[in-house]
């Protein structure tokens, strides 16, 4: 299954295959910080708002997919919310990967992860940025970077197919 996760109100662009679209459709609640979702609700969030099995979908996904304005070189701050909110798709014990300290996957399996960007005047400093970001986030996932892809509108994503 593909989770898209996007920041787009209408998301109008073609998937091929089995996904699942997590929109900015109500209000969502930042994280707290209170690990519930690794010792009280394993694998799910303690704050019901909507948004609290992002984990679990992680958890079934083979490829993420981040759709966003790009913030700085960042994903927009719903995104990232989301992205915060699903720390219970990663165990609170510890491995080491490629020489650094990350946590380990509580799901067998593998996410590759892309991101399209949007944004007007979206500088090649930014493009790095989001660059670092998406490869820290594979390896923080245990996964790999599929694809990253940068456009001047929303609207010219809908050209695409994921």
């Amino acid at each position: 299954m593909k989770l898209i996760i996007t920041d787009m109100k209408h998301f109008n662009i073609p998937v091929e295959g089995d996904y699942k679209v997590i929109t900015p459709h109500r209000d969502i609640h930042h994280c707290i910080g209170c690990f519930g979702c690794w010792v009280k609700t394993p694998g799910k969030c303690v704050i019901h708002d909507g948004y609290e099995g992002t984990g679990i979908d992680m958890g079934k996904c083979t490829e993420l997919i981040l759709i966003s304005q790009c913030c700085y070189g960042s994903v927009s701050p719903f995104v990232k919310t989301v992205q915060d909110r699903a720390i219970s798709y990663i165990h609170p014990d510890f491995v080491l990967r490629k020489g650094e300290m990350h946590h380990r996957r509580r799901y067998p399996n593998t996410i590759a992860i892309s991101a399209y960007f949007y944004g007007n005047n979206i500088t090649e400093i930014e493009k790095e940025t989001a660059r670092n970001i998406l490869s820290a986030n594979a390896d923080n996932y245990d996964g790999r970077v599929k694809n990253i892809c940068f456009c001047e509108t929303a609207n010219e994503l809908e050209n695409m197919t994921l």
